[in-house]
């Protein structure tokens, strides 16, 4: 076993001493949208400081733990915060909570993210279903030995948004009369925000919406045989598209003003996906 997977195999016996959840969905909760995890049918949480040796948020309104319980009758895992490569973390450790949750037994991973609109046809406050990503601008998730327990060398990346899913996802947004567009998502590295000349360049390359997330782990999910979906909430548009200078503190109070729309769309989508 490589020294990778051994932390993960040890994060997960950790897990294991806790709580013998098994979730069918995994669910990351992306800056000001974490408050749907305080509305589940909890059945345990655990603090990523629990864990010895698991990378921990540092982002402001990142709670930071595992929340294991029940949207309906559907066993889910919610990370309510992730963590981020701009934090000083290795890309594997970015991407260990989602080889964990594939080993407690997940099957899908839906992520969430509160990003930049760069299509001037999105405005802050709309929700766009991811259909594909850019994940050129960080190192993939991959580099490195490959665990053949995981999944293989070179996998395909070509519907890593998984259709099906896709479909569902707009078929409830339907049903529940919430607005839901449709586009490419970029991930860059951050901290910082983009200059407004690498927007006009993400926006020639097909980027509608840019972040500092969720790509390398749907590359990770995906490796490991997960079907992925995703959605952005646009908390704001990105630099050089807007009049003010962009803060984290706007990012998260969009997200906060979305998050009864968005509790709704991914409660009821979560319940669609389990039919």
């Amino acid at each position: 076993m490589t020294d990778f997977e051994n932390k993960v195999e040890d994060c997960l016996l950790q897990i294991r001493k806790k709580t013998d959840f098994v979730p069918k969905i995994a669910l990351i909760l992306g800056s000001g949208l974490g408050a749907l995890a305080e509305e589940i049918n909890c059945v345990e949480t655990v603090s990523y400081h629990e864990i010895e040796g698991f990378p921990f948020s540092t982002v402001a309104g990142h709670k930071g733990r595992f929340v294991f319980g029940y949207i309906g009758k559907i066993p889910v895992v919610i990370m309510q915060g992730r963590v981020h490569y701009y934090e000083g973390y290795d890309m594997s450790d970015v991407v260990l909570p989602i080889r964990l949750m594939r080993k407690m037994g997940a099957e899908l991973l839906f992520l969430t993210n509160a990003a930049g609109g760069i299509n001037p046809k999105l405005k802050p406050g709309d929700f766009m279903m991811i259909t594909d990503q850019i994940s050129s601008f960080v190192p993939s998730p991959l580099i490195g030995p490959n665990v053949e327990d995981w999944g293989v060398r070179f996998p395909s990346m070509d519907t890593i948004y998984d259709k099906e899913l896709c479909r569902v996802l707009q078929d409830t947004a339907k049903e529940c009369d919430i607005p839901l567009k449709e586009g490419v998502y970029v991930q860059t590295t951050g901290p910082n925000y983009e200059s407004p000349a690498e927007v006009k360049m993400l926006g020639m390359l097909g980027a509608d919406a840019v972040g500092m997330s969720t790509t390398v782990e749907a590359i990770a999910g995906r490796h490991m045989g997960m079907r992925i979906c995703g959605i952005s909430c646009i908390s704001n548009m990105a630099g050089g598209t807007a009049e003010n200078p962009l803060t984290h503190e706007e990012v998260s109070a969009i997200a906060d003003q979305a998050a009864p729309l968005f509790k709704k769309l991914v409660k009821t989508a979560i319940a669609n996906m389990a039919e």
